[in-house]
């Protein structure tokens, strides 16, 4: 139950009027990005970097600490200062999943306080091209008539590659087998080699294995389809009613920090993600720029762990 003490907790006190810090920030900004260096989420956020370093008039070093489902980097910002010089840029699952799928954390999700939603970007069902499915439903007809026949591969047990393929395993009522691989990286050349048959892939990165013909896409697990591959139908569309999953990003600080503070970096943030280049940049990913108030953050945390609660507990899912 932490985390909905924590997120309660920062609706209430982020409903407080804030006025500017005048002497905030003063020196450089440390951003921790829990991603590895050169993929799709590293791009948003020193593209998010970049913003804030023209707007909020300070440099913006993005520090890249990657790892155990972004727990080593939460871990790394919880020893910081309090006083906003280090803020978070974090996948939201650190917050709305890992504290319900660890038995125990490194770090106490209490310490923290959203700041701005960045963005989301929804997860890709991809195929090899030799499995016999052209769309969602006949990936589940066949899922049914040959039950544990196929697998689907993730990044790792508990990464959100791994609660999609659970998610449609429980909506669909079928069971595909899971294959855990150390990262996304190697589950999609495990795909590309037939090793596995399926992964959900976030569109940052699922975009260009489209495009390249090495996979097929059956869906997009959204409520639209994607600009960048308007070709490929939402799994709604394709056979799998309602179903979404995605990977959302936003930025974090320590819940000491003080409210203007807050209030400083919330309104640098919505200015920084509004810029048209920034958007079309990240829209060529599949990723859409959200932004908004620290209380939308944490109402979105709230819903995100209600619906991976329920399906970590009765998927029987474990971290490791």
């Amino acid at each position: 139950m932490q985390i909905v003490y924590l997120i309660i907790g920062a609706l209430i006190s982020a409903s407080a009027v804030a006025q500017p810090a005048p002497s905030y920030p003063n020196r450089p900004i440390r951003m921790v990005a829990g991603m590895p260096a050169g993929g799709g989420a590293d791009m948003n956020a020193r593209r998010l970097a970049a913003q804030l370093n023209r707007i909020l008039k300070q440099n913006i070093v993005v520090e890249n600490i990657a790892g155990a489902a972004g727990n080593a980097a939460a871990v790394t910002v919880a020893g910081g200062n309090p006083d906003g010089h280090t803020i978070f840029f974090s996948s939201h699952p650190v917050f709305a999943v890992n504290p319900v799928l660890y038995e125990k954390l490194p770090f106490n999700p209490n310490d923290f306080q959203p700041v701005t939603l960045i963005s989301q970007a929804s997860h890709v069902l991809l195929a090899t091209p030799s499995l016999p499915a052209t769309k969602v439903s006949d990936l589940i007809a066949l899922a049914k008539t040959k039950p544990r026949a196929i697998n689907f591969g993730s990044g790792g047990p508990g990464t959100s590659l791994h609660l999609a393929g659970e998610l449609l395993n429980y909506t669909a009522k079928i069971e595909l087998v899971h294959i855990p691989y150390r990262g996304a990286a190697p589950a999609v050349v495990a795909l590309i080699s037939n090793e596995i048959q399926l992964l959900f892939d976030n569109s940052m990165t699922a975009i260009g294995h489209v495009r390249g013909g090495r996979v097929k896409a059956l869906g997009i697990a959204a409520k639209a389809r994607l600009v960048a591959i308007p070709e490929v139908p939402t799994l709604d569309e394709s056979g799998a009613p309602g179903f979404e999953a995605s990977i959302s990003h936003g930025v974090l600080v320590l819940t000491a920090v003080p409210k203007p503070t807050v209030g400083v970096l919330n309104r640098a943030i919505n200015t920084a993600i509004s810029d048209p280049e920034y958007k079309t940049a990240m829209a060529e990913l599949g990723v859409s720029l959200v932004g908004g108030t620290p209380e939308q953050f944490a109402k979105f945390l709230i819903a995100e762990r209600a619906k991976y609660s329920e399906l970590i507990r009765k998927q029987n899912i474990k971290a490791n």
